[in-house]
């Protein structure tokens, strides 16, 4: 059993992704069986919840246990993480919170496996924050995209603009009203069928980057269902994009500069769609 207090009015469903992983794995089994109590009353239904509503689950031993993310490296100032993919950053975020005062500093799409780092204390935080907003932080991805690569690296560059109504960007080859320059670089590039697995790095951070930017040269990342190719993605049976934040390094100027030269690599790796 878990219980949990609402802060805002928000959807069950939506409140159990943010806060509760494990509910959220369970959310159709628990709705089924009624096993979800609001101010002590039983609900199967995606209900609207109010500031101040209780929430309790009644979430079996094994459902309690299942894992959402891993401790790559922790001290008295960061967490790095290695999250699952199915899980919010937002539901991490609140998990170690309550657990050690931790602060996400960046995030990851609710599908994308890999390494987010969370701080502990207001000069650690603002050590990251200053680290990511000067590019002196190394974020290499892997990815498994549609179609073969003619070349094994290459540096691109285009324009995104983000559609807040749409919840999607657009990326195009001219630089646009709106629109913020992307700069995204590809390499080891290894075909295998209709398939390429590619290594990752950002010299620009934006939303949805590397998904709408693969997409953009007609490279969609496999299983992506925002930018991705619907045909290939049900012939292949995906549901979630194969993509994994693989490593972090940083270079930090002061409070957190003996962490230079480390490099921390997540357990989760871009693997082949099977049949």
């Amino acid at each position: 059993m878990k219980k949990f207090t609402a802060e805002e009015q928000i959807k069950l469903r939506d409140f159990t992704d943010n806060v509760y992983p494990q509910g959220s794995f369970a959310f159709s089994r628990l709705l089924r069986d009624r096993d979800i109590r609001v101010n002590g009353k039983k609900t199967g239904e995606n209900i609207l919840l109010c500031q101040g509503d209780e929430i309790v689950y009644y979430t079996t031993e094994k459902e309690e246990q299942k894992r959402f993310f891993d401790v790559v490296y922790e001290d008295e100032n960061i967490v790095v993480a290695d999250k699952y993919a199915g899980v919010n950053a937002e539901a991490l975020a609140f998990t170690l919170f309550s657990a050690c005062g931790a602060r996400a500093v960046h995030r990851l799409d609710r599908n994308t496996r890999g390494l987010t780092v969370f701080a502990k204390n207001a000069a650690a935080e603002q050590a990251l924050l200053d680290a990511f907003r000067c590019r002196r932080v190394e974020k290499i991805y892997e990815a498994v995209c549609f179609h073969p690569f003619e070349k094994k690296a290459g540096i691109l560059t285009a324009y995104l603009r983000k559609d807040a109504f749409a919840a999607r960007v657009c990326v195009s080859a001219e630089e646009r009203k709106g629109a913020d320059k992307i700069v995204t670089e590809y390499f080891d590039a290894e075909n295998r069928g209709e398939f390429s697995r590619v290594k990752i790095r950002l010299h620009s951070g934006k939303t949805h980057q590397i998904r709408a930017h693969m997409a953009f040269i007609g490279h969609p990342v496999a299983g992506d269902e925002k930018y991705g190719d619907e045909a290939l993605n049900k012939k292949y049976r995906l549901k979630r994009h194969i993509l994994v934040a693989k490593s972090l390094s940083f270079s930090f100027a002061d409070t957190l500069s003996y962490l230079n030269g480390m490099k921390f690599v997540s357990a989760f790796s871009a693997e082949y769609p099977s049949g």
